[in-house]
Protein backbone atom coordinates (compact mmCIF):
# COMPACT_ATOMS: atom_id res chain seq x y z
CA UNK A 1 0.00 0.00 0.00
CA UNK A 2 2.78 2.44 0.89
CA UNK A 3 4.49 1.64 -2.41
CA UNK A 4 1.32 2.53 -4.35
CA UNK A 5 0.94 5.80 -2.40
CA UNK A 6 4.54 6.74 -3.15
CA UNK A 7 4.09 6.03 -6.86
CA UNK A 8 0.80 7.96 -6.91
CA UNK A 9 2.48 10.94 -5.26
CA UNK A 10 5.36 10.76 -7.74
CA UNK A 11 2.99 10.54 -10.73
CA UNK A 12 0.88 13.44 -9.47
CA UNK A 13 3.98 15.56 -8.88
CA UNK A 14 5.29 14.72 -12.35
CA UNK A 15 2.03 15.89 -13.93
CA UNK A 16 1.72 19.01 -11.76
CA UNK A 17 5.25 20.16 -12.56
CA UNK A 18 5.24 19.30 -16.28
CA UNK A 19 5.31 21.96 -18.94
CA UNK A 20 2.46 22.07 -21.49
CA UNK A 21 4.80 20.42 -24.01
CA UNK A 22 5.62 17.62 -21.57
CA UNK A 23 1.92 17.13 -20.79
CA UNK A 24 1.21 16.76 -24.50
CA UNK A 25 3.94 14.14 -24.75
CA UNK A 26 2.48 12.32 -21.73
CA UNK A 27 -0.93 12.27 -23.40
CA UNK A 28 0.52 10.78 -26.59
CA UNK A 29 2.33 8.17 -24.49
CA UNK A 30 -0.89 7.41 -22.62
CA UNK A 31 -2.92 6.95 -25.80
CA UNK A 32 -0.24 4.61 -27.16
CA UNK A 33 -0.18 2.66 -23.91
CA UNK A 34 -3.97 2.25 -23.82
CA UNK A 35 -4.07 1.12 -27.45
CA UNK A 36 -1.32 -1.42 -26.78
CA UNK A 37 -3.25 -2.75 -23.78
CA UNK A 38 -6.39 -2.96 -25.94
CA UNK A 39 -4.54 -4.93 -28.64
CA UNK A 40 -3.34 -7.43 -26.04
CA UNK A 41 -6.82 -7.64 -24.52
CA UNK A 42 -8.32 -8.39 -27.93
CA UNK A 43 -5.74 -11.14 -28.46
CA UNK A 44 -6.67 -12.53 -25.02
CA UNK A 45 -10.40 -12.23 -25.84
CA UNK A 46 -10.86 -9.87 -22.87
CA UNK A 47 -13.58 -7.72 -24.43
CA UNK A 48 -14.22 -5.54 -21.37
CA UNK A 49 -10.55 -4.66 -20.94
CA UNK A 50 -10.23 -3.89 -24.66
CA UNK A 51 -13.29 -1.64 -24.53
CA UNK A 52 -12.13 0.20 -21.40
CA UNK A 53 -8.70 0.96 -22.85
CA UNK A 54 -9.98 2.01 -26.27
CA UNK A 55 -12.32 4.43 -24.48
CA UNK A 56 -9.34 5.83 -22.55
CA UNK A 57 -7.50 6.43 -25.83
CA UNK A 58 -10.64 8.08 -27.26
CA UNK A 59 -10.79 10.44 -24.26
CA UNK A 60 -7.20 11.52 -24.86
CA UNK A 61 -7.95 12.27 -28.50
CA UNK A 62 -11.01 14.26 -27.38
CA UNK A 63 -8.75 16.24 -25.04
CA UNK A 64 -6.37 17.01 -27.90
CA UNK A 65 -9.30 18.26 -29.98
CA UNK A 66 -10.69 20.35 -27.13
CA UNK A 67 -7.39 22.17 -26.67
CA UNK A 68 -6.75 23.07 -30.31
CA UNK A 69 -6.33 26.79 -30.92
CA UNK A 70 -8.12 27.53 -34.19
CA UNK A 71 -6.54 30.95 -34.57
CA UNK A 72 -3.69 28.94 -36.13
CA UNK A 73 -4.39 27.38 -39.52
CA UNK A 74 -2.60 24.15 -38.61
CA UNK A 75 -5.25 23.45 -35.94
CA UNK A 76 -7.70 22.53 -38.69
CA UNK A 77 -5.29 19.90 -40.00
CA UNK A 78 -4.74 18.48 -36.52
CA UNK A 79 -8.49 18.43 -35.95
CA UNK A 80 -8.99 16.42 -39.15
CA UNK A 81 -6.36 13.91 -38.01
CA UNK A 82 -7.96 13.65 -34.58
CA UNK A 83 -11.40 13.13 -36.15
CA UNK A 84 -9.99 10.33 -38.28
CA UNK A 85 -8.25 8.67 -35.32
CA UNK A 86 -11.44 8.97 -33.24
CA UNK A 87 -13.48 7.32 -35.97
CA UNK A 88 -10.96 4.50 -36.28
CA UNK A 89 -10.97 3.97 -32.50
CA UNK A 90 -14.77 3.70 -32.55
CA UNK A 91 -14.55 1.16 -35.39
CA UNK A 92 -11.85 -0.79 -33.58
CA UNK A 93 -13.99 -0.86 -30.45
CA UNK A 94 -17.14 -1.96 -32.23
CA UNK A 95 -15.34 -4.72 -34.14
CA UNK A 96 -12.67 -5.45 -31.53
CA UNK A 97 -10.26 -5.24 -34.44
CA UNK A 98 -6.60 -5.18 -33.52
CA UNK A 99 -5.52 -4.33 -37.08
CA UNK A 100 -7.39 -1.03 -36.85
CA UNK A 101 -5.70 -0.39 -33.51
CA UNK A 102 -2.31 -1.11 -35.08
CA UNK A 103 -3.10 1.52 -37.72
CA UNK A 104 -4.06 4.00 -34.99
CA UNK A 105 -0.86 3.15 -33.14
CA UNK A 106 1.18 3.94 -36.24
CA UNK A 107 -0.41 7.39 -36.44
CA UNK A 108 -0.03 8.04 -32.70
CA UNK A 109 3.62 6.98 -32.68
CA UNK A 110 4.36 9.25 -35.65
CA UNK A 111 2.66 12.18 -33.93
CA UNK A 112 4.46 11.45 -30.66
CA UNK A 113 7.83 11.20 -32.37
CA UNK A 114 7.19 14.44 -34.25
CA UNK A 115 6.23 16.11 -30.98
CA UNK A 116 9.45 14.88 -29.36
CA UNK A 117 11.40 16.41 -32.23
CA UNK A 118 9.54 19.72 -31.82
CA UNK A 119 10.38 19.67 -28.11
CA UNK A 120 14.02 18.95 -28.88
CA UNK A 121 14.28 21.76 -31.43
CA UNK A 122 12.26 24.35 -29.51
CA UNK A 123 15.02 25.31 -27.01
CA UNK A 124 17.45 25.81 -29.90
CA UNK A 125 15.12 28.39 -31.45
CA UNK A 126 14.97 30.61 -28.36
Amino acid sequence: MLKNNAYSAYATNKIMTASPAELTLMLYEGAIKFCNIAVKAIEDKDIEKAHANIVKAEKIIEEFQATLNFKYEVAKDFNNVYIYISERLVQANMKKDKEILEEVLTHLRTMRDTWKEVMRLAPAQK
